[in-house]
Protein backbone atom coordinates (compact mmCIF):
# COMPACT_ATOMS: atom_id res chain seq x y z
CA UNK A 1 0.00 0.00 0.00
CA UNK A 2 1.59 3.44 -0.74
CA UNK A 3 0.19 6.14 1.28
CA UNK A 4 0.51 10.28 0.71
CA UNK A 5 1.89 12.01 3.35
CA UNK A 6 2.51 15.75 4.72
CA UNK A 7 4.68 15.76 7.46
CA UNK A 8 5.02 18.77 9.79
CA UNK A 9 8.41 18.28 11.96
CA UNK A 10 9.39 19.66 15.47
CA UNK A 11 5.34 19.35 16.63
CA UNK A 12 4.59 19.25 20.31
CA UNK A 13 3.96 15.92 20.04
CA UNK A 14 3.96 13.05 17.29
CA UNK A 15 0.19 12.32 16.01
CA UNK A 16 -1.94 11.76 12.75
CA UNK A 17 -3.77 15.17 12.85
CA UNK A 18 -6.35 14.53 9.74
CA UNK A 19 -5.56 14.40 6.19
CA UNK A 20 -4.67 17.44 3.80
CA UNK A 21 -5.23 17.21 0.06
CA UNK A 22 -5.38 13.88 0.13
CA UNK A 23 -2.47 13.22 2.06
CA UNK A 24 -2.03 12.12 5.51
CA UNK A 25 -0.93 14.81 7.83
CA UNK A 26 1.23 13.59 10.48
CA UNK A 27 2.74 15.97 13.27
CA UNK A 28 6.34 14.68 14.53
CA UNK A 29 8.64 15.85 17.48
CA UNK A 30 11.72 14.86 15.68
CA UNK A 31 13.62 18.14 13.43
CA UNK A 32 14.19 18.02 9.71
CA UNK A 33 17.91 17.66 10.66
CA UNK A 34 19.59 14.79 9.62
CA UNK A 35 16.83 12.55 7.73
CA UNK A 36 15.46 12.00 12.10
CA UNK A 37 12.10 13.16 10.90
CA UNK A 38 12.06 10.30 8.03
CA UNK A 39 13.16 7.81 10.21
CA UNK A 40 10.80 9.23 12.91
CA UNK A 41 8.33 9.00 10.63
CA UNK A 42 8.82 5.21 9.55
CA UNK A 43 8.93 4.31 13.37
CA UNK A 44 5.83 5.42 14.30
CA UNK A 45 3.69 4.57 10.92
CA UNK A 46 5.32 0.87 11.46
CA UNK A 47 3.74 1.30 15.66
CA UNK A 48 0.54 2.79 14.58
CA UNK A 49 -0.40 0.25 12.41
CA UNK A 50 1.32 -2.77 14.20
CA UNK A 51 3.58 -3.77 11.45
CA UNK A 52 7.62 -3.99 11.33
CA UNK A 53 9.52 -0.91 10.97
CA UNK A 54 11.12 -2.53 7.79
CA UNK A 55 8.17 -2.94 6.11
CA UNK A 56 7.73 1.38 5.81
CA UNK A 57 9.83 2.71 3.31
CA UNK A 58 10.19 6.32 1.99
CA UNK A 59 9.69 6.05 -1.69
CA UNK A 60 10.22 9.49 -2.92
CA UNK A 61 10.31 13.05 -0.78
CA UNK A 62 13.19 12.72 1.27
CA UNK A 63 14.03 16.19 0.96
CA UNK A 64 10.13 17.59 1.10
CA UNK A 65 7.51 17.39 3.82
CA UNK A 66 5.18 16.02 1.10
CA UNK A 67 6.27 12.36 0.78
CA UNK A 68 5.26 9.11 -1.01
CA UNK A 69 5.41 6.10 1.70
CA UNK A 70 5.23 2.40 1.00
CA UNK A 71 3.68 0.21 3.95
CA UNK A 72 3.62 -3.39 3.37
CA UNK A 73 1.44 -5.39 4.91
CA UNK A 74 -0.88 -3.37 5.49
CA UNK A 75 -4.73 -2.67 3.91
CA UNK A 76 -6.18 0.25 2.68
CA UNK A 77 -8.94 0.02 5.44
CA UNK A 78 -5.84 0.10 8.06
CA UNK A 79 -4.43 3.01 6.94
CA UNK A 80 -8.02 4.79 6.63
CA UNK A 81 -8.72 3.71 10.33
CA UNK A 82 -6.13 6.00 11.20
CA UNK A 83 -7.65 9.26 9.75
CA UNK A 84 -11.29 8.47 10.98
CA UNK A 85 -9.71 7.79 14.65
CA UNK A 86 -8.63 11.34 14.53
CA UNK A 87 -12.16 12.57 13.52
Amino acid sequence: MIVSVRVQPRASKDEISGAVGGALKVRLRAPALEDRANEALCEYLAELLKTPKAAVRILSGHHSRSKRVEVRGVTEQQVLALVTRVV
